[in-house]
């Protein structure tokens, strides 16, 4: 079963490294894996963040809270003790004709960090932000096409990954509006007493 399922993974990581290979996503594709290191980005995400935190009212102050609450919950979980688990080497470590368009990374592969973190973000800012779903979703899937496609991850670690950190995405947004409800009932106790 293990090598039919590898199978099927490796087909999809080859018809996406190599079948799908274009000069547009070849320039592309490596911008979009790589956003989290262009300062320019840092920065546009971090004035974002202050400008929900400082305008965006209850709404958005509780989004920039759970938002990076969760990315640092994901991310550790997975890189400190899911990776591990699994220890699945990466497909430019171990094919020959891997398209690699970046760095291939030190790291396991299972589940890809990207993925995950990009996968919670995504249910996070849906929670508090409806109607831009489909925009955090699209990028989310975006960001984790990108890396099958520059040959750091098979399809697999990619699909893990959105499924780890949109349950880890849930279980922030859960306990959020558990910790909400809680609050808001201790004020209502407190102004009838």
């Amino acid at each position: 079963m293990a090598d039919f399922l590898y199978s099927i993974d490796l087909g999809i990581f080859y018809f996406i490294n190599h079948t799908l290979q274009n000069a547009v996503f070849d320039a592309v594709m490596p911008v979009v894996t790589d956003l989290n290191k262009i300062p320019a980005v840092l920065v546009a995400v971090a004035g974002l963040l202050i400008f929900l935190a400082v305008r965006g009212g209850a709404t958005g102050r509780s989004a920039v809270i759970v938002l990076i609450i969760t990315i640092a919950f994901s991310d550790q979980l997975n890189s400190s003790w899911v990776k591990h688990l699994f220890e699945r080497v990466r497909p430019c470590h171990v094919l020959n004709d891997v398209h690699l368009l970046v760095s291939c990374g030190s790291g396991y592969a299972f589940p890809s960090s990207h993925a995950v973190n990009n996968a919670a973000g995504a249910v996070v800012l849906s929670f508090f932000y409806r109607k831009w779903t489909a925009a955090f979703v699209a990028f989310a899937a975006l960001v984790a096409f990108s890396r099958v496609y520059v040959g750091v991850h098979y399809p697999g670690d990619v699909l893990g990954g959105l499924l780890l950190g949109s349950a880890c995405g849930g279980l922030t947004v859960l306990l959020f509006v558990k910790a909400r409800k809680r609050w808001e009932e201790r004020k209502i106790k407190g102004v009838s007493s």
